[in-house]
């Protein structure tokens, strides 16, 4: 008996360190009286990649936006673990948003100044970053002499810069061509993988999710509540370059494109 409770208490206490952060009861209305978001309730876990997908309007970027406190939620809790929000988190937007006066280094080295960040360490990591993203060539360029493409390579050095523990991103492939997205995808993984952060990733593109996602949670439309959630096993694509003909990732999409028409 003893022997029982003490391995419950074990697992206990490796469930709740493997949390990151636990939402509970989030609400968010506009002033005009719409209600983005009622009752939103989900677990963040460590490592995991989980996209939450819905269509236009339910509410996917006002929840990725109070996660990140850039918006107050008007009810519910978010409870970070060890008690308080991590310091280190990075947000990719929609839109590259890259300061147009300031060249592809200062811009991915913004996040470091703001910490503080000592010149030397901050250099150092910046080199890092631009070769990470492909654009070591590209330090002293400014952004209006970038592709669509490489912008987006920038602000993804510029969030992954802080070595966060949650990156959110908010449909950033979503104004890219379907060759662009697939790559981008593909190299999504492999820093993922790299990186050993947390993904939540914002998507109304069941081909995305099913691809990226270990776990998918599938929003109602507006008012925004959680319909359903969807599991797969550790995001198999990047691995194999067959992956998105495969009957597997057929699947994927099938329940996913079912889970969302559900819940309409």
């Amino acid at each position: 008996m003893k022997q029982r409770r003490a391995t419950a208490k074990r697992k206990a206490g490796k469930n709740e360190s493997a949390l990151l952060a636990e939402l509970r009861g989030i609400g968010k209305s506009y002033d005009g009286g719409v209600t983005a978001l009622r009752d939103i309730s989900f677990s963040v876990r460590r490592g995991e990649f989980l996209s939450l997908l819905g269509a236009s309007g339910c509410g996917k970027t006002t929840l990725l936006r109070i996660l990140a406190g850039l918006l107050p939620s008007d009810t519910g809790t978010i409870r970070w673990q060890d008690g308080a929000r991590p310091g280190e988190t990075g947000f990719v937007f929609q839109e590259p948003a890259l300061m147009p006066w300031a060249s592809v280094a200062a811009n991915i080295r913004l996040p470091l100044r703001l910490l503080g960040i000592d010149d030397r360490a901050a250099a150092l990591r910046t080199r890092e970053a631009l070769a990470q993203a492909g654009l070591e060539k590209f330090g002293d360029a400014f952004p209006h002499e970038l592709s669509g493409g490489m912008k987006m390579r920038a602000s993804l050095a510029r969030a992954l810069i802080v070595k966060p523990k949650l990156l959110l991103m908010d449909e950033p492939f979503a104004a890219l061509d379907e060759i662009a997205r697939f790559k981008f995808n593909d190299e999504l993984l492999s820093l993922w993988r790299e990186a050993n952060c947390t993904v939540l990733f914002v998507t109304h593109s069941v081909f995305e999710a099913a691809y990226l996602s270990t776990r998918t949670l599938v929003l109602s439309p507006r008012p925004g509540t959680i319909a359903e959630e969807v599991r797969f096993l550790p995001a198999a694509g990047g691995v194999n370059t067959q992956f998105r003909t495969s009957a597997a990732y057929a699947s994927r999409v099938r329940k996913l494109s079912e889970a969302l028409e559900r819940a309409q």
